[in-house]
Formats: C-alpha cells, structure tokens, sequence
C-alpha cells in the first residue's frame, strides 16, 4: 500500500512545477526556442542541453524538444548520443539520490514489509517499468527514484536505462535533424525499441543469475 502511495506522492510532487510554471515554459521552449537557446551556448550547446534534460527532474522541461534541439544543432549521431547521455545522466541522478538513503531512510518511508515487497519487484520486474516508462511524460522521474528506494539491481537499472534512454535521444535527434513536425512516428519508435532491446538482454540476466 506504501509503495502506491509513493508512487501517487512522487507524481504529484513532480507535477507541481507543471502546475506552477508550466505554461511559461511551454511558450518558451519551442522547438524554434530550444535551437535558439542552444545555440547561443556555441561550443557548449551540448552541455547546456545535457544540463536541461537533467534539470528535467525538478522543471516542467519538454525532454523531447532539448533532444530534437540538440539534433538540429549537432545531426543526427552526435546530437542522438548527447541527448540519449542526457536522459541517462538523468534517469541516473533519480536513481542514486533516492538509494542513497540506504536500506534503513527506505524502510522508515516504507516499512520493513513494503520495501522487502518493492526489491524484490524492481529485481524482477523493474527493467520493463524502466524502458516502459521511458518514453511517458513524468513516468521516467517516478521510476528512476522508486527504483533507487528500492534498491533495484545497479546493473540492472542502468543497462535498462541505457536501452531506452539512447533510442529515444536518436530518434528525437533525428526529428530536430530532418525537421520532421509530427513527432507520431517518434513516440511510436520510442515505445516500441527500448522494449525489444530489454527483450533481447533479459537472457543475460537470467543466465547470470543460475550462475549464481
């Protein structure tokens, strides 16, 4: 019971901003808006990018803008690789500040039964809420610190992250590249390739784990 309630708490507490401040954002950052923004960094647009998407946690950033941005600024493959490290640096500060409480900050917010429920989930099934979620607006926020909390495998974690973070930058990069306008075919690519690429290294797991 715990564990919804934190997951209802973390994605009201990550809408409030969207409350707040949504609407300026949103007129700010426009695809046209984001290039301008990047591009005044010069050299550095691809930092200034990498520091949206993180920021991304706590502000009402559009994600897919930045990535589309950075592939309008740097093309294709150089724009897909900063802005799928973007989102994984992301996804990764969620992570490890929320498992940086330790077992005994997760038990007080959760209890003993409730947390040894939620390890044992996210070890099982936590790769698929990780590239499930990826591609969903606040989604990705909320399971990257419930995953962290409760303490999912690091290796785990961090290969599924890296199987829908970089598919979802290239594709965005991509988007900002040939200045496709319906983003459709994106949303659809982004949902479907960080699955198929899980698919294929859950095996690896599961090997590992007979092994020990």
């Amino acid at each position: 019971m715990k564990q919804i309630l934190l997951f209802f708490g973390l994605t009201i507490l990550i809408l409030i901003p969207f409350f707040i401040w949504g609407d300026a954002w949103e007129e700010r950052f426009t695809f046209e808006g984001a290039i301008s923004w990047l591009s005044g960094y010069g050299s550095w647009a691809w930092l200034a990018g990498m520091l949206l998407l993180i920021l991304d946690l706590i502000l009402p950033i559009p994600g897919s803008l930045v990535m589309s941005g950075l592939g309008y600024v740097y093309g294709i493959w150089l724009g897909g690789l900063i802005a799928g490290l973007g989102s994984f640096v992301s996804g990764s500060v969620g992570y490890w500040l929320c498992r940086s409480l330790g077992e005994r900050g997760a038990m007080k917010i959760l209890g003993k039964s409730d947390f040894e429920k939620g390890v044992k989930t996210f070890n099982q099934v936590g790769g698929w809420l990780v590239v499930l979620s990826r591609w969903m607006p606040v989604f990705p926020e909320v399971i990257s610190c419930m995953a962290g909390l409760n303490r999912m495998s690091k290796l785990k974690y961090h290969l599924a992250l890296l199987a829908s973070a970089l598919p979802m930058g290239f594709v965005f990069a991509y988007i900002g590249h040939a200045g496709v306008q319906n983003p459709t075919m994106a949303v659809i690519l982004s949902a479907l390739v960080p699955p198929v690429i899980w698919l294929i290294l859950t095996p690896l797991f599961k090997r590992q784990e007979n092994k020990d």
